[in-house]
Order: C-alpha cells, then sequence, then structure tokens
C-alpha cells in the first residue's frame, strides 16, 4: 500500500490551489544525489528542506574540524609567542 500525499490545504481548509497560491513554489536541484525539478506547497517542502540543511551542516563542521586538527598538526613544537607573533605582524601589514 502506498501512501499518498492529500490536497487539502490547512491554510485556506479547502482543496489546493496551486499556482494561484504564492507559496507553490518550485524546487530544482539536487537532494540526497536525486535530481529535483517538482512544484509543489513550500510548506509541504520543509521536512526535507530542513533534512538537507541540517547534513549539510554537518559536512561543514567535519571540515572545520579537519582542518582545525591539520593546523594543530602544523603548528605542533612551533611556541605559542611565535604563532602570536606571527599573527600581529600579519595584522600590522593589512593593516587591521
Amino acid at each position: 500500500m502506498k501512501i499518498e500525499p492529500g490536497t487539502h490545504c490547512p491554510l485556506l481548509d479547502k482543496e489546493c490551489i496551486q499556482f494561484k497560491c504564492v507559496f507553490w513554489t518550485q524546487l530544482r536541484g539536487t537532494s540526497n544525489g536525486q535530481e529535483i525539478d517538482e512544484y509543489n506547497c513550500a510548506i509541504a517542502w520543509l521536512p526535507m528542506l530542513l533534512i538537507e540543511n541540517a547534513q549539510q551542516v554537518k559536512q561543514g563542521a567535519a571540515a572545520t574540524e579537519s582542518f582545525r586538527n591539520a593546523m594543530l598538526e602544523l603548528n605542533k613544537g612551533t611556541p605559542p609567542e611565535v604563532i602570536e607573533d606571527r599573527a600581529m605582524r600579519r595584522a600590522i601589514k593589512d593593516g587591521s
């Protein structure tokens, strides 16, 4: 048994009016490797978009952590005074 979404609009409390509604939105792009080019209610898109956004945030956090770990490894053995001195010289050079 396949469950199909209904066409009842909870905002209008009647059938969806599709293209006459400001919430009727085209979504185009990729999600989880699948091409998407569909129209639907913006409110109906929210759960999928929120999940996709959470995945992108996780990937960004993982990349940031990876970069941090690489920088820590590169700076191992460098005294904190040298790192601070380099940062101050860069700031003076950039005019900050």
